[in-house]
């Protein structure tokens, strides 16, 4: 949901990078877990948490055990998460990062082009899945003329590619 950045004031506080398209969930959480990308998450409870405009918007989150800037230096680079079961629903053709990277994409008629690395966000249009393929990273809209079925259960996108798409990014 977020990414911590560094300590904000003086007593424990710090400002995440935020990572969730329903930020306004933030300030109402009593806890979460916080990550390294390594071991498991820990629970903390939250003691605050508000949204600040400041450098584009980012919360600011205060947690128990936290009181002091050296607290606070040691959570940079942690992430906020919640437990899958309590991602809020999304509408029906919308789907998590979480559930998409991972993924294998399938090519009607052409077999496997690779696994979902990463979904990047580009000035606001259509996301575009990275995806590792055989021939180095290839990016694919993630568009529904193009990934034509879904089914994050399986771990299976179905895809029907542009004409070129494929060479774009072959050196």
């Amino acid at each position: 949901m977020a990414r911590i950045l560094r300590p904000h004031g003086r007593r424990g506080e710090v400002a995440a990078e935020i990572l969730t398209d329903f930020p306004e969930r933030l300030t109402r959480l009593a806890s979460a877990e916080l990550w390294n990308g390594r071991s498991a998450p820990r629970r903390v409870q939250i003691r605050s948490c508000w949204l600040s405009q400041s450098r584009g918007g980012q919360a600011i989150f205060h947690f128990a055990g936290s009181d002091s800037i050296m607290d606070a230096e040691k959570l940079a680079g942690l992430e906020v998460q919640i437990p899958l079961s309590e991602r809020m629903p999304l509408p029906s053709g919308s789907y998590y990062v979480t559930d998409l990277i991972g993924c294998e994409v399938h090519e009607r008629g052409h077999g496997m082009v690779g696994r979902v690395r990463d979904v990047q966000f580009i000035g606001g249009g259509t996301p575009v899945l990275a995806v590792d393929s055989p021939h180095g990273e290839l990016l694919i809209p993630l568009a529904q003329e193009i990934c034509v079925r879904i089914d994050v259960a399986e771990r299976r996108i179905e895809a029907v590619l542009p004409e070129g798409l494929r060479e774009l990014n072959r050196p």
